[in-house]
């Protein structure tokens, strides 16, 4: 029996007691994980397809440990320029160990509800409201002409009637 799961955004093919080293998860090492996102599920000749998951369907996980994965190295070159970087990284893992696979009666997980409190929308409108209403009021053609009408023609204008207007 195996099954395709998703775990930590990114899809494996696991079986009972196997290894898997995965992106690094929050849990505590020694703790029990259960995937419900569950896409594939085979048993024997019976193999059934989610869409885009398998309703009741789960993998349980034992974490294992934390640990870095081998170091890659990012080099990066252009010839006849005289650019050359190298830079190395380490991925952050989790190694799981898959204790078993649950075909159907699995309870979905509750993901966690962000705890920030919700903006205040009756205040917003309102001020944007009084906003769009002096747009509306006049449109850009009326404001062009009325701009023509005091003497400004372009921004060095503008200017010069805003310090007229400072001055007096």
């Amino acid at each position: 029996m195996y099954a395709i799961v998703e775990i930590a955004g990114q899809q494996f093919k696991v079986a009972k007691d196997q290894k898997v080293y995965v992106h690094r998860l929050q849990d505590e090492e020694g703790s029990k994980v259960i995937f419900d996102n569950v896409l594939l599920l085979e048993d024997g000749t019976d193999i059934t397809i989610g869409a885009p998951a398998i309703d009741g369907a789960a993998v349980e996980a034992k974490v294992i440990k934390h640990l870095k994965g081998d170091k890659v190295i990012v080099f990066k070159k252009k010839r006849r320029k005289g650019y050359r970087t190298k830079n190395g990284h380490r991925q952050y893992l989790t190694e799981l160990l898959i204790e078993g696979i649950v075909a159907s009666g699995a309870k979905k997980t509750e993901k966690k509800a962000d705890s920030k409190p919700a903006a205040k929308k009756a205040d917003a409108p309102a001020k944007e409201e009084s906003q769009d209403n002096d747009l509306n009021k006049k449109t850009v053609v009326e404001l062009r002409e009325m701009a023509k009408d005091k003497g400004i023609d372009g921004y060095s204008s503008m200017k010069k009637a805003e310090l007229i207007a400072a001055l007096s």
